[in-house]
């Protein structure tokens, strides 16, 4: 990896999650305000940036029902920015290279998430 490169430890998810959510911030700035993009924005912004937010939750849990719950939320939030990244390539053609990228790593956290969600099912 070159030094200009962001160093990212795929095991690290607290990190992974707020590196998403930077680069999601990122790429919103990128998109041009309109009547069409305003709304889709706000909406990628809220569930991309919320995925580290309950992950960070998920992680100081007091138990471990609140753990699976915050983690359930981390897995809707993911499959959500999946979603409104969707919408904002078909919205803004040119953005779609950009907009693929972060939906595969959206796809690869909500796997991720989904697999410690079921890992950790209430019995």
């Amino acid at each position: 990896m070159g030094d200009a490169e962001p160093r990212r430890a795929v095991f690290d998810l607290e990190e992974r999650t707020a590196a998403f959510g930077e680069a999601v911030l990122e790429f919103a700035k990128r998109v041009g305000r309109s009547p069409v993009n305003d709304p889709l924005i706000r909406q990628l912004v809220r569930s991309a940036t919320s995925i580290g937010a309950n992950y960070c939750e998920a992680d100081d849990g007091v138990s471990k029902r609140d753990f699976r719950n915050k983690i359930g939320t981390c897995r809707k939030e993911s499959k959500e920015t999946k979603h409104w990244l969707r919408m904002i390539a078909a919205a803004n053609p040119e953005f779609k290279p950009q907009s693929r990228a972060l939906w595969q790593e959206a796809k690869e956290l909500n796997l991720i998430f989904a697999k410690i969600f079921r890992s950790c099912g209430e019995r």
